[in-house]
């Protein structure tokens, strides 16, 4: 499984690459304006500190529009994937990018039935939002396992990228459910490394070595 960041903050990126082990970095408008700094600038930033896919949003909601803004995100760096919404303008829109070669993201699904229709308009990865479904008493990440299974059954191509990740458990189900990629925000990654016994564990090797008096 890939691990991605959902951020646009530059620090928050630096540290969680310094451990080696970051795929890539999705964004959105959101998380954008939650900066307060020139998009294509913090694009060209995060492009230098990841060697890896960076997702980065139109913000138009017709395909025309889509594509003319795709084409413009995609000229930034050689690792922008452009992400489209999962309406049918940005359906259109993501058939086109794709047959231009410009990997897209389609983003905002909630349904095994839109991530056929990404898979199908050459989707470079879908992005279900399994924390918003769980807000609303549905289950995420069954919609995991289905999209995860009707790709396997027609050898579909596009990943399953996990978004919207509110808990390391939900990056454990999501890895036990064959999900590709798993895109969380900072406070998530970091909860993934701890567990109190690792603590304590370490805490005590410590002092046994401190009390022989080992140098």
């Amino acid at each position: 499984m890939q691990f991605f960041l959902d951020t646009a903050n530059v620090k928050e990126i630096y540290e969680a690459n310094s451990f080696g082990i970051l795929d890539g970095v999705t964004t959105n408008p959101s998380l954008v304006v939650k900066e307060g700094r020139s998009f294509t600038e913090m694009l060209q930033e995060i492009c230098k500190i990841v060697d890896g896919p960076i997702s980065a949003e139109v913000v138009s909601v017709e395909a025309d529009a889509m594509v003319k803004e795709g084409r413009e995100l995609a000229k930034i760096h050689k690792n922008i994937v452009v992400k489209c919404p999962l309406i049918p303008e940005g359906i259109k829109a993501t058939k086109r990018l794709s047959a231009e070669g410009i990997r897209v993201n389609v983003t905002l699904c909630f349904s095994p039935t839109q991530a056929l229709l990404a898979a199908k308009a050459g989707a470079w990865c879908v992005s279900p939002f399994i924390g918003r479904l769980d807000d609303v008493s549905s289950d995420g990440m069954a919609l995991i396992r289905q999209i995860v299974t009707i790709y396997e059954n027609y050898d579909y191509k596009t990943l399953v990228l996990v978004a919207s990740v509110r808990h390391p458990q939900h990056v454990v189900e999501s890895a036990l459910a064959g999900g590709h990629i798993c895109t969380m925000p900072y406070g998530v990654f970091q909860a993934l490394f701890k567990h109190p016994l690792t603590d304590a564990g370490l805490k005590r090797f410590l002092e046994d070595w401190k009390a022989k008096g080992q140098q």
